[in-house]
């Protein structure tokens, strides 16, 4: 049970920076779902362990965070206005 709460409020950090970067308002629960899926990304192409696994090193944020600005990009994309 502490380890998803854990895993969440990181989640949540890291998707709040995600949307920082790329410049999107989706809210508390679409940035820590982007967070959370990013790691997730980020361990699946990338096979390194995130956060998610435990390993919590910087090495592991930076591939959870460069997984949510990846994932926040395509939602970007995929949510924009038609004509933009």
């Amino acid at each position: 049970m502490v380890n998803l709460i854990i895993t969440l409020a990181i989640g949540a950090v890291i998707g709040w920076i995600a949307s920082q970067i790329v410049q999107t308002r989706g809210g508390l629960l679409l940035d820590m779902l982007v967070g959370v899926l990013g790691a997730f990304l980020a361990s699946f192409f990338l096979g390194k362990a995130t956060f998610i696994s435990g390993s919590f090193s910087l090495t592991s944020l930076f591939y959870s965070l460069l997984g949510a600005i990846v994932l926040m990009l395509l939602l970007k994309v995929v949510m924009r206005p038609p004509g933009e």
